[in-house]
């Protein structure tokens, strides 16, 4: 077997060692969000309907689904819609295989919206219009993509990661997923947005929480509720880190004026915001300055040979299993070129920081996801792989 190209190097002190880190999460509703959530959602669909089909996955890219955000009359105890949100679905896909047509834009148009219906309780059916404009996908790219074996790289490109999260990233990610992942209060929508600073121990956090229109009575209950929930997230906080947090919400409210953030459908695209594949998180889920980062969209690439997509995906793994095996910090870059297997990558980068004994297992373990390179179709074909 053809050795790969693995590099093992040690570098500087971690993330959590440095005096400012700087760290963002785009929530479920964020217009970017909604883009890539519902761009996986349809390549996951598509893949499952190949494999019913013809066993295989075939040629696809989603990536390109475009937000243009509605108008909105959001008021206490009640709102309407007056513009509808505009979804675009766009980018390639495999329409014919001989002479059987894949109905591409009736599979791709059901599962944006089930995606919707599935996630955003207050986003009614007619508050969206959902238009699919995928083509066929480019011939050359079909070959490379189509050959047996090992898949062939479809492009030159990269992908990474790091591992483990830091205090403040990990902050970032649970408040979020708090407020929408678990519902705690069905007052507030979607479209969060967290934001955090640690200087030094002293995190500061900024959410942006809308609230939807029809569950609050007046501005008194409106302060009420993000009261509470600071109260919540205070309470999260103390048991997420021991560093010093302090927490502001929605610091965009001027109660004098009455202007507060109110929404008919938990989600500022009813209200002129629009959104796009691969603006908002990176795959693990967060925007980190003070890390590396792919600008790849990974929702919606096809999960067979698009390294845009596999890569950030296979960093991921190969760093938190470095990490638990002993490492402080890893930080993985794979590089691509096209046409080449994917599981001999032209550079496998792996930087650690700790106990210099941790160098031959990480070969190992960056060796064993290379070799199984391949389980990340899988994953994303079950729905099991995060993508933003």
């Amino acid at each position: 077997m053809t050795k790969r190209n693995i590099n093992i190097e040690f570098t500087g002190k971690p993330v959590e060692k440095r005096s400012v880190e700087l760290v963002e999460r785009k929530g479920l509703g964020h217009p970017d969000s909604i883009c890539d959530g519902i761009a996986e959602s349809v390549s996951r669909e598509l893949s499952r309907e190949y494999l019913k089909r013809f066993s295989c996955v075939m040629h696809h890219n989603t990536d390109q689904v475009e937000l243009v955000g509605g108008e909105a009359n959001p008021v206490f105890n009640g709102g309407e819609m007056i513009k509808p949100i505009y979804i675009l679905l766009s980018g390639r896909a495999t329409t014919y295989v001989g002479n059987e047509k894949v109905p591409v834009h009736k599979i791709a148009i059901n599962a944006a919206k089930k995606y919707l219906k599935d996630n955003f309780p207050n986003l009614g059916e007619d508050d969206v219009i959902i238009d699919s404009r995928i083509g066929q996908g480019s011939s050359d790219l079909r070959h490379v993509f189509q050959k047996e074996g090992v898949p062939k790289s479809n492009d030159t490109s990269f992908g990474c990661s790091f591992a483990p999260f830091s205090a403040t990233e990990n902050l970032v990610y649970e408040i979020e997923r708090y407020i929408t992942g678990k519902r705690i209060m069905k007052e507030f929508g979607e479209d969060v947005k967290v934001m955090g600073v640690r200087n030094n121990d002293k995190i500061k956090i900024t959410v942006a929480a809308p609230i939807v229109s029809e569950y609050v009575s007046d501005l008194d209950h409106y302060k009420s509720l993000i009261e509470e929930l600071r109260s919540k997230l205070n309470d999260l906080a103390a048991k997420t880190t021991d560093r010093e947090v302090s927490i502001d919400i929605n610091t965009g409210d001027d109660y004098e004026c009455g202007s507060v953030y109110l929404t008919v459908t938990g989600t500022s695209a009813e209200q002129g915001d629009d959104g796009s594949v691969g603006r908002g998180n990176r795959a693990n889920g967060l925007i980190s300055l003070f890390r590396p980062m792919s600008m790849e969209a990974t929702s919606g690439k096809n999960p067979v040979n698009h390294v845009g997509k596999i890569y950030n995906l296979l960093s991921q793994k190969i760093a938190k299993d470095i990490a638990d095996a002993g490492s402080e910090q890893v930080y993985v870059r794979l590089m691509s070129q096209i046409g080449k297997p994917i599981d001999h990558p032209l550079m496998a980068s792996v930087q650690l920081v700790g106990d210099k004994k941790i160098e031959n297992k990480a070969r190992e373990i960056t060796d064993y996801w290379l070799e199984n390179v391949q389980e990340m179709t899988k994953l994303c074909v079950e729905g099991k792989a995060q993508t933003f």
